[in-house]
C-alpha cells in the first residue's frame, strides 16, 4: 500500500480546479481499488543510469527503461502501448510513453538481437513516424489528445518538448538500426519545434537573461519542469549525433549552459524542486522525481564532463539518504498541495 500511496503522490497534477480534482480522485480510486490497469503502472519505474549507454554515438539509450519495455497494459493492433487514464479519458496514446517503450526495447534489442525486441521498438518508431500533426503554427508535433489538469489546464490537443525530444531519441536510433529514411525525416520534422519560440508555436523559451529552456508543458508563464527539460536536451543532443547539425549542437550547448547556470535554483538546501512554479510556496519534487533528477544529472555529467552536474547529483543523493529530509520534503509538499490545489 505504501508503494501505491507514493505513486499517488508522484502523479498528482498541479493546481486543479474542483471539478478536475474530483475527476482525478475518481481515476485514482479506480486505479488502486480495482485490479484493472492504470496509466500509473507505466510511469514509475525506479530511475537508473544505463551502464551500457554510449555517449558519443547512438547506442543504447541513457536510461534502461527495462520495466517499460515489458509494459503489461493495453496495446493497439500494431503493438503500440495505450495508457488507461480511466474515467472520461480512458485509454489513450501518450507519445512520451510510446517513445520510452520503444527506447527500452531498442536497448534490449541492441543487447540481445531479439526479433521480438526489434519488432517492439519498430512498432513504436512507426507510430511516431506516422502520427506527427501540424500545430496551429504549422510545426510537426506529437499531440496528446486528452485534456490534462495543470496550472493552466492543458486542452487537447497539446504538445510537449519532452515528447519531441524523446520521439527524436527513438527515431534516430531506429534510423541507425534500419537505414529507413522516413525515421530520420520524422526526427528532422520534430526538431523544428525546438527552433521556434514557445509563443510562436514551438517548445523553446528564452528568458530575460537570454537563457534557453525547453518546456515540458507549453504554458504562460513557463514553469521550467526540470526532468522534462533534461529529457528534451537529450533529444536535441541525439539529433546532433545523428546528423552533425550545427544548429542542434549550438542549441544543446545553450541548453546545457542554461541548466548549469540555473541548477542552484532547484536546490532548496535539503531537497530538489520539481519546477520553477512561480508560486510563493515552491513545488518540491516527489521522492520519485527527486531520484529521477539525481539519475539525470549523473547522465548529464557523462554526456558533458561538466562537474557541476556530478556535484549536484552527489549532494541531492545525500539529501535523499537522510530520513529527516525525506520527512520534511513530504510534509512541505503536502502543505503545498493544501495551499494550491
Amino acid at each position: 500500500m505504501a508503494h501505491g500511496l507514493q505513486l499517488f503522490e508522484d502523479a498528482l497534477p498541479f493546481n486543479m480546479t474542483v471539478a478536475g480534482r474530483l475527476n482525478y480522485y475518481r481515476r485514482i480510486a479506480a486505479a488502486y481499488l480495482t485490479p484493472l490497469e492504470s496509466q500509473l503502472d507505466f510511469w514509475h519505474e525506479p530511475p537508473e543510469v544505463n551502464p551500457r549507454a554510449a555517449y558519443d554515438a547512438l547506442g543504447e539509450y541513457y536510461m534502461p527503461f527495462r520495466r517499460k519495455a515489458d509494459y503489461a497494459g493495453a496495446f493497439d493492433s500494431q503493438g503500440v502501448p495505450l495508457l488507461n487514464y480511466r474515467g472520461a479519458i480512458g485509454r489513450q496514446y501518450n507519445p512520451i510513453a510510446v517513445a520510452q517503450y520503444g527506447l527500452g526495447n531498442f536497448n534490449l534489442y541492441q543487447r540481445t538481437g531479439s526479433p521480438l525486441r526489434k519488432a517492439r521498438f519498430l512498432a513504436a518508431s512507426n507510430w511516431l513516424a506516422s502520427n506527427q500533426e501540424r500545430n496551429a503554427a504549422g510545426l510537426p508535433v506529437w499531440n496528446h489528445h486528452f485534456d490534462w489538469e495543470y496550472r493552466t489546464p492543458l486542452k487537447a490537443p497539446w504538445y510537449s518538448a519532452l515528447a519531441q525530444g524523446q520521439g527524436i531519441s527513438l527515431l534516430v536510433r531506429a534510423h541507425k538500426a534500419t537505414g529507413h529514411r522516413p525515421y530520420l525525416a520524422a526526427a528532422a520534422d520534430a526538431f523544428q519545434a525546438f527552433l521556434v519560440p514557445m509563443e510562436k508555436g514551438g517548445v523553446t523559451f528564452t528568458d530575460a537573461s537570454g537563457d534557453t529552456w525547453f518546456e515540458e508543458y507549453v504554458t504562460s508563464p513557463p514553469t521550467h519542469i526540470l526532468n522534462g527539460f533534461i529529457w528534451a536536451i537529450w533529444g536535441v543532443f541525439d539529433y546532433y549525433l545523428a546528423t552533425s547539425n550545427v544548429t542542434a549542437g549550438e542549441l544543446f550547448t545553450q541548453a546545457i549552459s542554461t541548466l548549469a547556470k540555473n541548477l542552484k535554483a532547484y536546490d532548496i538546501g535539503f531537497w530538489s524542486l520539481y519546477e520553477q512554479s512561480g508560486t510563493r510556496m515552491r513545488m518540491l519534487a516527489s521522492s520519485f522525481y527527486h531520484a529521477l533528477h539525481i539519475t539525470q544529472l549523473k547522465i548529464l555529467h557523462a554526456l558533458t564532463g561538466e562537474e557541476i552536474f556530478q556535484r549536484c547529483a552527489e549532494r541531492w543523493e545525500r539529501y535523499r539518504r537522510d530520513k529527516r529530509n525525506r520527512v520534511r520534503a513530504t510534509l512541505q509538499k503536502s502543505l503545498f498541495k493544501l495551499c494550491y490545489y
